[in-house]
């Protein structure tokens, strides 16, 4: 009866060591962000001083989990890839990234809970970040995103931004490739526009 147990335990514990094994040795997700900024942007005297609230994305998007769709198979769902994630959300990318090239375009950048109330306030509300395969040997990535200019509670301005580019590679590799150059395209786009819409009352 003793044998029977000690053998059972040690089944068990044998069992215990294959699986903390297995789990130790699980490879580490692939991290993608958006690269460098590229050096050359243009500066821009008019954008003024404005407030930038953290940008917002829907709950499917609100994680590192890189996504796409199968058109040929399913477009309507989302599917995350198994080895490849963003290093942070994608709305925390973009945020990023658009504060950093406002600076760059000749803007004052200040966060929104800085409590800079005199300061025009810019929300950024994305809709879509995610790479469609028509096809296992062809993929498109997509981006879309709304972009409001509000003083206090009144809403000055809004645009609606959206970019669609062939990734180079059917793959995570070129999905976060095309989606960081199409991201550089929209933020130039949103500084353009702001340089219009800020200074005008």
């Amino acid at each position: 009866m003793k044998l029977t147990r000690r053998l059972l335990l040690t089944l068990a514990l044998a069992g215990s060591a294959v699986l903390t094994g297995c789990a130790g040795n699980a490879s580490a997700p692939v991290l993608y962000d958006l690269g460098p900024l590229p050096a050359h942007a243009t500066q821009n005297a008019k954008l003024p001083a404005i407030s930038v609230a953290d940008v917002v994305a829907p709950s499917w998007l609100d994680t590192p989990m890189m996504f796409y769709r199968l058109n040929y198979a399913n477009g309507q769902q989302p599917r995350p890839y198994a080895g490849s994630q963003w290093a942070m959300p994608p709305a925390e990318l973009l945020e990023q990234r658009l504060k950093v090239r406002l600076s760059q375009a000749g803007g004052i950048v200040v966060p929104a809970d800085n409590g800079a109330a005199n300061l025009p306030i810019l929300r950024i509300e994305l809709d879509d970040f995610s790479q469609s395969f028509d096809s296992a040997q062809h993929s498109t990535i997509s981006i879309a995103m709304r972009a409001s200019l509000f003083d206090g509670r009144t809403l000055r301005a809004q645009k609606t931004f959206s970019r669609q580019l062939p990734s180079a590679s059917p793959n995570a590799q070129g999905g976060a490739a095309a989606l960081a150059t199409a991201s550089d395209g929209i933020i130039n786009e949103i500084a353009a526009w702001l340089s219009t819409v800020a200074t005008k009352k």
